[in-house]
């Protein structure tokens, strides 16, 4: 029947499992949800036994539709939700409490503390992250400090501590494997991005031990093999493994300097590859890794700027607000009305990210009246999607010091061409929309098949994709500072 890549794209609220065949060609997905856990206003946890169960229920069902046999599988590719930190037992590899989801704002006061201390440029310089809650570091500290018995399991060596990816791998190689591919390392506050290795200074200043972290591998090579799970053969090489945002831009085709894309799903995220040029941002904006494709290859760096809220807007509409049924039904709903009538939603439901870097804010509703309608909540929403968009490129652009290309956009919300007209008009930039809208598991079969040696290069891989929909400006530059001078003035209230 062929070969076959299976990919596995471990994301925020469900896992996705699907199968791309030699063509480039995607065969069937599946898609499992899980709980989310809010302990407190602020924090935001999973369970790991709720991620691995839903990742197996995924290869289960998947194979229950007869693409191919297990046998036909040549390559597993993973990617995965990012800063999303968690320790388990090395023994028995069973979790050694909730994993602490990138989304939580549970350290805000020690990332303060150390910015007061006056430690940000260094953590900048080294890592190309901001001191933030969002990321990794300040995770593990908060579970080595907060996890029972976890002084024994240190003593002993039993504890291991990673990222989304690293876990399932682990559990995929049946606890032969502890890795973390350098798109996921760099994000964690711990990865020098010069050296790509776990840094010292980082990993005292965070209070995280080094040997519990994985080791650092290549984003595209053979990093492990299957044994023991349910439904495969072992044996199977997981060959290709990148964070969400980095698999989008692989899946996306972006291969050249200067490439962008932005994907919507639960945040927000744009990132730019800069090829082998380390940018650093003078305006907010992240410098990680994209990836490294073989042991041998140097490592392709990106710019990202990142909104923690994006569907995740739509998400309260429908679950908060019960303005809506189903997410989709937004976009009918914003057509109800001509635009947002003066209606503002600044969606800081978790802090604001790129480029205002802001913890503590909170979302507002502005703009009132008595003639608002349903209908002007939902189009402000779909507004401020694009519009905290339009403020991380103009940082991308200053970075830059140039304009950007014509910017390819992706994830569920790409789907919702109101969206995407929106997002063109406000930003005065065309969009293209490509014809495989899962470009995360697309990047992760990309990196996974190269890894293998089912595909020979990037140029290969590029022949595959293809646009569906291109979306060009429809506003007048004047209509677009009016619009962006109204957003800026409900965001400088949030930020008060």
């Amino acid at each position: 029947m062929g070969r076959f890549v299976l990919a596995i794209d471990q994301g925020t609220t469900g896992s996705t499992v699907a199968l791309m065949d030699a063509r480039g060609v995607l065969r069937g997905s599946v898609n499992f949800e899980f709980p989310q856990i809010y302990p407190q206003p602020g924090w935001v946890e999973h369970r790991p036994a709720d991620i691995w169960r839903s990742v197996g229920k995924g290869i289960s069902a998947i194979l229950r539709k007869k693409i191919c046999k297990p046998s036909d599988i040549v390559a597993i590719g993973i990617t995965n939700q990012r800063e999303t930190a968690l320790l388990w037992d090395k023994d028995t590899g069973e979790p050694l409490n909730n994993a602490v989801v990138w989304q939580c704002r549970r350290t805000t006061d020690f990332c303060e503390s150390l910015r007061g201390a006056g430690h940000e440029q260094s953590v900048r310089r080294k890592t190309g992250l901001v001191l933030d809650p969002y990321f990794s570091a300040s995770k593990f500290r908060w579970l080595l400090k907060n996890t029972r018995g976890i002084s024994r399991l240190l003593q002993s060596g039993r504890v291991a501590a990673g990222t989304i990816d690293s876990f399932l791998i682990w559990q995929l190689s049946g606890g032969e494997t502890h890795v973390s591919d350098v798109s996921n390392a760099s994000r964690t506050s711990l990865m020098n991005l010069k050296t790509v290795s776990w840094d010292e200074q980082m990993l005292k200043l965070f209070q995280v031990p080094r040997e519990i972290l994985p080791e650092i591998v290549p984003s595209s090579a053979i990093l492990g093999r299957t044994r023991g799970v349910k439904g495969l053969p072992d044996g199977i090489p997981i060959s290709g493994v990148a964070g969400d945002q980095q698999a989008a831009l692989f899946g996306q085709a972006c291969f050249s300097v200067g490439d962008a894309k932005c994907t919507f799903g639960t945040g927000s995220f744009i990132v730019m590859n800069t090829g082998a040029e380390l940018l650093k941002s003078d305006a907010g904006l992240l410098t990680t890794i994209a990836w490294q494709l073989g042991e041998k290859a140097k490592p392709v760096y990106a710019l990202e700027g990142g909104a923690f809220v994006c569907g995740a807007a739509v998400q309260w509409l429908r679950d908060g607000l019960k303005i809506i049924k189903t997410s989709p039904a937004v976009e009918a709903l914003a057509r109800q009305v001509a635009d947002h009538g003066g209606v503002e939603f600044v969606p800081a439901l978790t802090g604001l990210g790129a480029p205002h870097w802001s913890p503590e804010a909170r979302g507002t509703v502005t703009g009132l009246t008595r003639g608002s309608e349903r209908g002007h909540i939902a189009r402000a929403t779909l507004d401020a999607m694009a519009l905290q968009n339009v403020d991380i490129l103009r940082a991308m652009e200053a970075d830059l010091g140039k304009r950007m290309k014509p910017l390819r956009v992706d994830g569920g919300a790409a789907a919702n061409d109101l969206l995407m007209q929106i997002q063109a008009n406000v930003l005065g930039r065309r969009l293209i929309r490509p014809a495989v809208i899962e470009t995360t598991v697309a990047g992760a079969c990309y990196l996974a098949g190269l890894g293998a040696g089912l595909w020979q290069s990037p140029a290969q891989v590029k022949e595959m994709w293809s646009a569906e929909r291109e979306f060009s400006v429809q506003m007048s530059p004047a209509a677009r500072r009016k619009r962006h001078a109204s957003w800026s003035n409900a965001l400088q209230r949030t930020l008060l």
